[in-house]
């Protein structure tokens, strides 16, 4: 069974951030359920985190696994875009409202 694991960088508490994180949990549940880990982490907080990766703007989803390690900006408000993006399988069975 293929695990994935996310970090998504945000940027303070704000509308945009719980929008991002909202939306990664909507597809990971929609397109691999119980088999996906999220790590949220506050650019603002953790710089340090942020630079390690070169993340520039937020928020920001890198994919560490499966490799090979995928990165995509934005709130992830296209779902299937973003679904394409990082690399999730069966994309096209979401919903067509949520694509």
């Amino acid at each position: 069974m293929t695990r994935y694991s996310f970090l998504l960088y945000v940027a303070g508490n704000t509308d945009r951030s719980k929008a991002a994180e909202a939306n990664l949990r909507f597809l990971c549940d929609a397109l691999v359920p119980g088999t996906y880990e999220v790590e949220v982490i506050d650019a603002g907080e953790r710089p340090d985190l942020a630079e390690e990766r070169s993340v520039l703007a937020t928020p920001t989803v890198v994919r560490l696994a499966p490799p090979p390690q995928r990165r995509v900006i934005g709130d992830l408000s296209d779902h299937g875009r973003a679904a394409v993006a990082l690399g999730l399988p069966n994309h096209e069975k979401l919903p067509p409202e949520r694509q």
